[in-house]
């Protein structure tokens, strides 16, 4: 099996911020028909409560045009709710072109107005430079804003600034202390963060132990990543006894989130027989799902399998095509195999040219046996 790596968030896991349904003005069963009549009376909170259940599709057809035409009403209202929501739909362009520039009004109306959610969306397109020229002292302003509220994904955003250095000094310390007022909040991300800090040691002593009852905080909210790192944990016996089947089983919950290193490991332990019984065929399953995800190693092992007939029928040109796929991202091992493939004629039909053009490849990347091989070919004048 692969050495398994701890899998880390980056500044791109700032994320925006959106809770719905939130404040309705009547139980979701109430009747359809009385919330359209109070909206068409010119209620903004019916108006965004009868959004909210478009949105959703609760009790009608799911219809973002529509949620996007009932938030539109009250938000020109001025009701903050629905302009955060608004925001987030032209964020993502559901029921509606996307347009940061939109968003980012729609969130600055509803900022000013105090509302943390949007505070914290603002700090988020500061910080990622959407629909505003990026500016990471503004997005600390944001967020400061909404941490003054207590809002959670303020804290965890402010503690990726400090832990990342982005507009601000780089400080464990205090990206330690913000990703803990936040996970003691039950913020999944922080719990995540404090994983990662406490089994790097950053800002903090190495320990496995505060790692692993982290990881597991936020694994257990659903959070794939932690079930991917729980899962490693469990293989390499890091805080706790090694235990392939807890592994599997943690492995399994975000592979099944659509997480390619774990549906990669996944592979790799069905392949191996390690925590279950040995099969070809479920490994080829998961190396196919990662595969298709862009996992190289993925690739690697679906071209080794094909070329085997392990799990799927023999089959030398699916071999090349996946290791070919594999050797584009970079790997030296695979591009001078492959070279050896077309030099020898031995699983495609020999080609001296495309020989030499992946040994290349390989010495390119340091491989010495690419740099050898290749030589060896423009001796022989090919």
């Amino acid at each position: 099996m692969r050495p398994l790596t701890i899998a880390k968030k980056t500044k791109a896991n700032i994320l925006l911020v959106l809770v719905f349904l939130c404040s309705p003005i009547m139980a979701i069963g109430a009747d359809f028909s009385e919330r359209t009549r109070l909206a068409n009376q010119g209620n903004a909170v019916a108006q965004t409560d009868l959004a909210g259940m478009y949105y959703a599709g609760k009790g009608v057809p799911q219809d973002y045009q529509k949620a996007v035409e009932w938030y539109t009403k009250a938000a020109n209202q001025g009701y903050a709710d629905a302009q955060v929501k608004l925001g987030f739909m032209y964020d993502e362009g559901q029921g509606v072109g996307q347009d940061y520039q939109k968003a980012f009004e729609w969130f600055t109306k509803a900022a000013n107005q105090g509302d943390a959610s949007a505070q914290v969306n603002l700090g988020a397109m500061y910080a990622m430079g959407k629909g505003v020229v990026q500016d990471y002292k503004k997005a600390f302003e944001w967020y400061t804003k909404a941490v003054n509220q207590g809002d959670a994904k303020a804290q965890n955003n402010l503690g990726l600034m400090y832990g990342n250095g982005e507009g601000i000094a780089q400080d464990y310390k205090k990206a330690l202390e913000w990703f803990t007022k936040a996970a003691n909040q039950g913020d999944a991300q922080s719990q995540f963060n404090l994983g990662v800090m406490y089994i790097e040691g950053q800002g903090v002593p190495q320990d496995y132990k505060k790692a692993l009852e982290w990881f597991t905080k936020a694994a257990n909210q659903g959070d794939a990543q932690s079930q991917f790192n729980l899962g490693v944990m469990y293989i390499e016996g890091q805080g706790v006894p090694q235990d392939y089947k807890k592994a599997l089983e943690w492995f399994t919950k975000a592979a099944n989130q659509g997480d390619a290193q774990a549906q990669f490991n996944l592979g790799l332990m069905y392949d191996t027989g390690q925590g279950v019984r040995q099969d070809y065929k479920k490994a080829f399953d998961w190396f196919t799902k990662a595969a298709n995800q862009g996992e190289a190693l993925a690739q690697m092992k679906l071209g080794f399998m094909y070329e085997d007939g392990h799990g799927v029928r023999q089959n030398d040109k699916k071999s090349v095509e996946w290791l070919t796929k594999s050797a584009n991202q970079g790997y030296a091992d695979i591009q001078h195999l492959l070279g050896i493939i077309y030099e020898e004629g031995d699983g495609a039909p020999q080609d001296y040219k495309k020989a030499k053009e992946w040994y290349g490849k390989a010495c390119d990347n340091g491989d010495q046996r690419g740099c050898d091989a290749y030589k060896n070919l423009n001796q022989k004048g090919f």
